[in-house]
């Protein structure tokens, strides 16, 4: 199944559970950006819980905001028993330390994952275990190359992987070039979020029965929007940019902000 018909058949599945919850799981996002993709991102997210029949909150502040005038926006959020998750939008403006912001939401709200006691699987890394379980890819055992380690994608990827029995090699700036062709050369599965423009391409050898996620998202000469691998690498499945794992990512959210909705429920 391709990732947007995925997409659509889980929301709908929610969209069905949302009707019968007894509360509407309610999103706060803030931003305090005015980044292009940070608004395609947010409209998406506000798009995605109309169509299930969740609420999004949008709480829009300027990129002068200081630190702690977004710290009580957040703590505003947290105390609030009508809002069940609470997303602050990156980047953030340079006079705000990312961390600290990420540490003061509610761990039992914080459906992004960041949190490193949050019960929440990060988005992203949930959103690809998710499509290719749907695939039928089976993770024990299997050799899985993650490059990249960032603290959003590659840092837990692996870690989610890990948890699969799958074999996880993390590839990143200091590895050689010869250990990477190595590694790629023998993986089952390939995750690629290193931002650089058609860097997996086909001067790499693969397995045929491969699976390439692609996270990257790199703006062309050409002006359209790419990903870190070139399109049509001989593999068994490859997923496309734009219109993959974008889409796998806000879904992920959603249903992390359905078990927080749960959860307050249970609580």
């Amino acid at each position: 199944m391709d990732i947007k018909s995925f997409v659509a058949k889980r929301k709908s599945e929610l969209s069905v559970l949302a009707k019968s919850a007894p509360l509407t799981p309610t999103l706060m996002i803030i931003q305090a950006n005015d980044d292009p993709a940070s608004n395609s991102y947010v409209r998406g997210k506000i798009k995605d819980g109309e169509e299930i029949g969740f609420k999004v909150l949008l709480n829009k502040l300027p990129t002068t905001v200081l630190q702690d005038e977004l710290l009580k926006e957040v703590e505003k959020a947290n105390l609030n028993p009508d809002i069940h998750g609470l997303i602050v939008q990156l980047p953030l403006p340079k006079q705000i330390d990312e961390k600290v912001v990420k540490l003061a939401i509610a761990p039992a709200k914080d459906v992004d994952g960041f949190h490193p006691l949050s019960p929440f699987t990060p988005c992203t890394p949930k959103g690809i275990v998710s499509y290719l379980e749907g695939e039928g890819f089976l993770f024990k055992g299997k050799n899985a190359v993650v490059l990249g380690r960032s603290d959003i994608v590659g840092k837990p990827m692996a870690k989610l992987l890990l948890s699969k029995d799958c074999n996880v090699t993390v590839l990143h700036s200091k590895t050689s070039m010869e250990d990477k062709r190595a590694y790629i050369k023998m993986a089952d599965l390939i995750v690629v979020a290193i931002g650089r423009l058609g860097y997996l391409d086909h001067s790499f050898e693969y397995k045929p029965s491969a699976a390439i996620v692609d996270v990257g998202i790199n703006r062309g000469e050409d002006g359209k929007l790419h990903g870190d691998a070139v399109a049509g690498l001989p593999v068994a499945l490859q997923t496309p940019v734009p219109g993959g794992v974008g889409l796998l990512t806000r879904l992920a959210l959603m249903d992390n902000l359905m078990e927080a909705a749960n959860n307050e429920l249970r609580d």
